[in-house]
């Protein structure tokens, strides 16, 4: 088990690219008696599977999880696969949709896979849960008891409720019990702390008062923000398809990473690196470091993070050849898809063809795409979303100037 140091040497790294702690004096106070004790600390991330693959704004507090284990403290990762069937409301303008056991437990094994590139998964550092291990053996008595330390006033002060009231959409009994049911998930297992995203914030808080009831000291809440797509304005999201992909191909991540606006620079490496605060402001300062150069350095720190150094390094001499310099050659390597696999896809049209790539997540962003002439099929963008476009062996179909994919006959 790793020492756990003084507070001064933890505290710092700990707030740094925070947005809000439930209190800041009751962590170091916390901090303290771990030192002092040498008993580590619970640190509760809850992750629901509703989707099967993470993003780089999913891995800002899985970044912040991993510097607490670093310091000799118990990560305890929640997978929701009971919660996952009802579905946060954070965020929403109506109800999410109820996924199956099956979806779930698919979803599930990937986020395993994927937070792994970021977390420490020695067993004396990592305690993966899931909470239908105690949520499903609740009966309705016992949810009752649970639904009864609430009111509905409290409730509606939530931001997302208060909205959908307010616009008369729907809000359903069984969405009022997710923040209930994620803040029992902190009873359970002890948590000291719960990391959480601001959209996070009214549930982490429903967490302490439920410790408190149930006689424990109250869980701090560690609030981190959201981060900005690429687009510099929504939350990373892939069904905006502004995201960086934690499986993303190298050269992929370190192209998408380097169209992102000036202004998010600083942002990006507050959260997605650990390059010091000097450091950063040494490198998002335009007088001292042309942006280019500052975002080669940013895209270079997150590959290697999930690729290694030479993945990196390979990844900036192809975005140079293929770009920087203007060249017009293709990457080194690219994936291949069968024509015969487009034809059992149904692909007729240039945005059957963006969807059947994986270059849009749905039939809206692709004809998006298309119409900002993201789309090029032997470098000619295609312009017209309903062009019915005839595809032979070895087309190059490529979306903007990072994602290339070669027709190959069956």
């Amino acid at each position: 088990m790793s020492r756990i140091p003084p507070v001064d040497e933890q505290l710092p790294t700990l707030v740094r690219g925070g947005e809000r702690v439930y209190t800041e004096a009751e962590l170091s106070a916390r901090l303290a008696k771990a030192h002092q004790t040498q008993q580590p600390l619970r640190v509760k991330l809850g992750m629901d599977p509703t989707a099967p693959d993470i993003h780089l704004g999913h891995t800002v507090v899985l970044r912040k999880l991993r510097q607490f284990q670093n310091f000799g403290h118990t990560a305890v990762l929640i997978i929701g696969d009971y919660t996952a069937m009802i579905g946060d409301p954070s965020g929403r303008a109506k109800a999410r949709p109820i996924l199956s056991a099956e979806e779930i437990e698919t979803n599930a094994a990937t986020y395993l896979e994927q937070a792994g590139k970021v977390l420490d998964t020695s067993p004396d550092k990592l305690e993966i849960r899931r909470n239908s291990e105690w949520l499903g053996r609740l009966n309705l008595g016992d949810t009752l008891r649970l639904a009864s330390q609430m009111t509905v006033a409290r409730m509606l002060e939530r931001d997302t409720f208060e909205k959908r009231h307010k616009a008369g959409v729907e809000i359903y009994i069984h969405e009022f019990l997710y923040p209930l049911m994620q803040g029992r998930d902190s009873v359970e297992i002890r948590a000291d702390v719960e990391l959480g995203g601001t959209d996070q914030t009214f549930n982490n808080l429903v967490g302490r008062d439920l410790q408190r009831a149930a006689g424990q000291e109250p869980q701090i809440v560690l609030i981190m923000p959201i981060l900005i797509g690429l687009d510099g304005r929504e939350k990373m999201s892939k069904t905006l398809g502004n995201y960086v992909g934690v499986s993303d191909s190298p050269s992929d991540m370190f192209g998408k990473l380097m169209s992102i606006p000036d202004e998010l620079m600083g942002n990006y490496f507050e959260l997605l690196t650990d390059r010091p605060p000097e450091e950063v402001r040494r490198l998002t300062d335009p007088r001292l470091t042309h942006p280019k150069q500052a975002k080669a350095t940013l895209a270079r720190d997150v590959v290697a993070f999930y690729h290694g150094p030479a993945a990196a390094e390979a990844a900036e001499a192809e975005f140079e050849r293929i770009h920087a310099r203007g060249a017009a050659g293709l990457p080194d390597q690219m994936q291949e898809m069968k024509l015969s696999r487009l034809r059992e896809l149904g692909v007729r049209t240039a945005t059957d063809l963006a969807v059947a790539c994986d270059f849009a997540a749905t039939r809206g962003e692709a004809r998006r795409l298309i119409r900002e002439s993201g789309l090029r099929v032997n470098g000619e963008a295609v312009t017209d979303e309903n062009m019915e476009l005839t595809l032979r062996p070895g087309d190059v179909v490529q979306r903007g100037k990072r994602r290339f994919i070669r027709l190959v006959g069956d």
